[in-house]
């Protein structure tokens, strides 16, 4: 099965009794969209691929996360962040699975003028998605879900702004958890670096029947109209990592995910990661990794 987009329709056809009455995916509505449920009626299983919407999942259960290339064992109780650039899957391990989980658009967020919080790192790639919680932030953040589900079917004309309000306030409580996570650098370096980590997810993800197109840090500094030697010295100050460094690992990791979610041969893998050749890329991956895709795949 090849990692695709799952959209909000494709959500509701695997969840039917869940679709608004009010819901009709061709005609987006000017609010975006929003909605919330308690989990005790979830799948065993959420299938591996991308989403097209925004998600936060606080899960009472147990199970197991496959986020990016990475498996994340969730043995109490959690807040998981997901966004439309990471593909996951989770996995119910415990019989009692509970909790909420609330999905939404870039327009719910932005409707009205309102800044985005999308912006938060809890919703950048490479960061991790998990914050396990104490009981005290279990119950608070459990209350905070529950306020979005008595205000999803309130008549209140104003609910969207107040539910915007609610997941600011769980977004907000997860930022606490690790308040250092929040800095940025406004710097000319920061910016640039900035820039580069952008472009480079943006070549994700990848289709079998198209090869990567940028590929080296030359590549990179001829999109962004830099030097490249101005961008390698600009992201090694800001990161501690060259751009060659980053690209080779952003490989790498669609490269294990693909492997590992997907039935496409190893040449369809390389090809799409823009290996002419599939000894190019086994080569490549065994001096990342110290192993060979296929070994990686048994």
């Amino acid at each position: 099965m090849q990692p695709k987009s799952e959209t909000l329709e494709d959500f509701y056809n695997r969840y039917p009794a869940k679709r608004p009455a009010a819901y009709d995916p061709t005609k987006p509505s000017e609010t975006g969209h929003f909605n919330v449920y308690r989990r005790d009626s979830c799948n065993r299983y959420a299938p591996y691929n991308r989403r097209d919407y925004y998600k936060i999942s606080l899960i009472r259960g147990q199970g197991n996360l496959y986020f990016a290339d990475k498996t994340i064992e969730v043995d109490r109780n959690a807040l998981v962040f997901f966004n439309p650039q990471v593909p996951y899957a989770w996995e119910a391990i415990s019989e009692v699975q509970a909790g909420h989980f609330c999905l939404f658009t870039d327009g719910f967020i932005n409707a009205k003028g309102n800044e985005s919080i999308l912006d938060s790192p809890l919703f950048q790639v490479g960061c991790n998605p998990v914050f396990f919680l104490s009981p005290q932030q279990d119950e608070h953040i459990g209350e905070l879900f529950e306020k979005m589900v008595c205000e999803r079917d309130s008549d209140y004309p104003h609910k969207f702004e107040l539910l915007r309000n609610y997941v600011n306030l769980v977004i907000h409580e997860a930022l606490k958890m690790h308040p250092t996570e929040t800095h940025h650098s406004t710097s000319a370096s920061g910016r640039i670096a900035s820039l580069f980590i952008e472009l480079l997810e943006r070549q994700f993800p990848v289709a079998s029947e198209h090869s990567l197109k940028l590929r080296t840090a030359n590549d990179y500094a001829e999109r962004l109209s830099i030097h490249p030697n101005h961008l390698n010295r600009a992201v090694k100050e800001i990161t501690g990592k060259t751009t060659t460094d980053h690209i080779s690992e952003r490989i790498v990791r669609e490269a294990r995910a693909l492997l590992m979610h997907t039935d496409w041969s190893v040449s369809q893998i390389g090809y799409s990661l823009g290996f002419e050749y599939p000894a190019y890329f086994n080569n490549f991956f065994k001096k990342q990794t110290q192993a060979t895709p296929r070994s990686l795949r048994k």
